[in-house]
């Protein structure tokens, strides 16, 4: 098949300006909230899973409150007070998944893949990518993290109703962007190794209580996971937090990372990372600095990959390049050339092949193999300099 055939397109039932697609995959998705611990050292994520079809299935907001729009229009905007306008625009877009669905069972157990998001973004922004993967028979667990870069994020304290906000923070006057988000990137990857704790936990048959009172029992996960095929994959801030994660965890068997910023992490560490990880570049937003790092780690391990996908801006690979183009361009700036389902589906399809190799997977996703040489439509090897926006 054409790697980067325009899949099949559809707007789920979709309200508002925001048209997701649907996964590809041969897998309906089912999508539920979790949340662990009353501190700031619990955790909480959106479960994305392969589910069994149900009659009159619900579908998420894209936008799970309105606090999230708050601090949005405070990161990309940079005033609060167009989170008002956000909310009317957004506010009652739908993620074309259903809603705590019923797992599908799968003897032989899905692989897992922690998703990382970027910078002022949270867990939902990536559902198109995400539920993507979940058609294909994945469980994604895409977190939202607490070391303040998220555009904003809570946990519920131990008092019946509480909840304490973790806002959005800039680099603080006098400090060292490096030092600040070094200290980010370290705490990220370690909430992607609690993560896979938890999975681990839940495999091993322990009660994971989730504090968000779901209709979903997480002990259904118990013997549907196979936890020796582990990736973890992150979006710029998150794509070097999913790198600094292979250094962290020896269970994670390969990385994706989606326009990675590799600005935060510490030199003396790429030589420590032991896994490989596909690079998969916007055509727009890296800088020498930051491609020569990624070299380096390419390098040193040879299934390392490094592609670009021309025609695509760094917002390209999150769940902003299906809004309206106005819309869009009024919050980002230029937009892509490539169509956003095109683009999704290089993407996708590039991580498929990529984790079937790593995860030694018994699937077909090997015929997307030369996305991963840069051959295809719209995809090139490496990075070509080009005039960056960073």
């Amino acid at each position: 098949t054409d790697p980067v055939s325009v899949p099949r397109l559809g707007c789920g039932s979709m309200g508002g300006m925001l048209a997701l697609p649907p996964g590809q995959g041969p897998h309906q998705v089912g999508c539920t909230d979790v949340m662990v611990g009353h501190t700031r050292q619990g955790l909480f994520l959106r479960l994305f899973y392969p589910c069994l079809p149900r009659a009159g299935a619900t579908e998420p907001l894209w936008i799970p409150r309105s606090e999230y729009c708050g601090g949005l229009a405070d990161v990309t905007l940079g005033h609060r007070w167009c989170s008002a306008l956000l909310s009317i625009a957004i506010g009652s877009c739908k993620v074309p998944v259903s809603w705590n669905g019923p797992l599908k069972p799968r003897s032989n157990g899905y692989p897992l893949i922690i998703f990382s998001h970027g910078l002022g973004a949270f867990r939902t922004l990536y559902s198109s990518i995400c539920a993507e993967l979940a058609s294909w028979g994945f469980v994604v667990a895409a977190l939202e993290h607490r070391d303040h870069s998220a555009a904003t994020t809570y946990f519920c304290t131990a008092e019946a109703g509480t909840e304490e906000w973790i806002p959005f923070q800039r680099v603080p006057q006098g400090q060292k962007e490096f030092y600040f988000r070094n200290k980010q990137v370290h705490q990220r990857a370690q909430e992607c190794v609690r993560a896979l704790r938890l999975f681990q936990g839940i495999a091993g048959g322990r009660s994971v209580p989730n504090v968000l009172h779901q209709d979903w029992d997480l002990s259904v996960l118990k013997d549907n996971l196979d936890l020796t095929k582990v990736a973890v994959m992150g979006h710029s801030f998150g794509g070097v937090t999913a790198v600094l994660a292979l250094v962290k965890e020896p269970s994670f068997r390969c990385a994706v990372a989606l326009d990675a910023w590799m600005f935060p992490l510490e030199n003396v560490l790429y030589p420590e990372v032991p896994k490989p990880v596909l690079f998969v570049n916007t055509e727009k937003f890296q800088t020498p600095e930051s491609i020569a790092k990624m070299k380096r780690l390419s390098s040193r391990n040879s299934q390392t990959r490094i592609v670009t996908v021309l025609g695509t801006v760094h917002e390209d690979q999150t769940d902003f390049a299906f809004l309206p183009g106005k819309f869009f361009s009024r919050i980002f700036g230029r937009r892509g050339t490539l169509d956003p389902h095109k683009a999704l589906a290089i993407t996708s399809r590039a991580a498929l092949a990529f984790m079937q190799r790593h995860l030694k997977l018994e699937e077909e996703f090997g015929q997307w193999d030369e996305l991963l040489e840069g051959v295809g439509d719209s995809v090139v090897p490496d990075a070509p300099f080009c005039r960056s926006h960073l």
